[in-house]
């Protein structure tokens, strides 16, 4: 089946702990190009929705998207020390490389990747919550890919349709087209006040007649016309 190359999906959930929402589309891309943007506290989903996205689709660039929003009845948002260490060090380390004196700013320290994290919610369940939406949100992605490329593979048969009629008023009109040539072909020698042998003019007619013959190019077009409606 034909599917077509761009498409939009939209799948959101509410849960006891807050809710999920995923988004996809696509472009036209000759690989697969997948695009994540995970919120902070699944980061850990990315491997899975990588495998997800390439067993699932071959093409297209791929934004995929998804949105956490805790309840704030359950959602306590604790600071990891180690990683605002190791983050403090290496921006004192770039510090002292560079002229900048300024202190490290703690509001900016915390919309550094893994500095936050939700307590009093069960990540894993959180997770899985989020794989089963993804399963969903891919499918209705997929429908949407089948109904545009079945659209499209309209579009594509009526346009070979045109072809075909075409080729067909083409070689219908082939006879007339070399009449017209001959008889062109003769006023001219009249016209130069020639004496041509008529064998010799009906040389010149038959070189004429094949340099004017499309019939092998018309046999191709309707080869490539019926490998198109093949691979619809």
């Amino acid at each position: 089946m034909t599917q077509s190359m761009t498409a939009f999906a939209r799948k959101e959930a509410s849960y006891s702990w807050g809710s999920l929402s995923w988004e996809l589309r696509a472009v036209n891309h000759r690989f697969l190009e997948p695009q994540l943007k995970i919120h902070e506290a699944l980061r850990d989903i990315e491997p899975i929705v990588r495998d997800k996205l390439r067993s699932t689709l071959s093409r297209g660039k791929v934004e995929c998207a998804l949105r956490f929003h805790a309840d704030a009845g359950t959602a306590v948002i604790e600071i990891d020390q180690q990683r605002v260490a190791s983050v403090v060090k290496a921006l004192e380390q770039i510090k002292a490389h560079s002229s900048d004196l300024s202190p490290i700013d703690p509001l900016a320290l915390l919309h550094y990747p893994g500095v936050q994290k939700s307590a009093g919610i069960d990540t894993d369940a959180v997770l899985a919550a989020a794989t089963e939406l993804l399963d969903a949100t891919l499918a209705q992605f997929i429908e949407a890919r089948k109904r545009e490329g079945v659209e499209l593979a309209k579009l594509i048969e009526q346009r070979l349709d045109a072809i075909d009629q075409i080729v067909a008023e083409v070689r219908g009109l082939m006879p007339q087209i070399l009449q017209a040539q001959r008889e062109n072909l003769k006023q001219r020698v009249e016209q130069l006040g020639v004496d041509l042998d008529p064998e010799r003019l009906e040389q010149e007619v038959v070189m004429l007649a094949q340099k004017a013959d499309v019939a092998e190019e018309l046999d191709r077009l309707e080869t490539h016309v019926k490998e198109v409606r093949r691979a619809l």
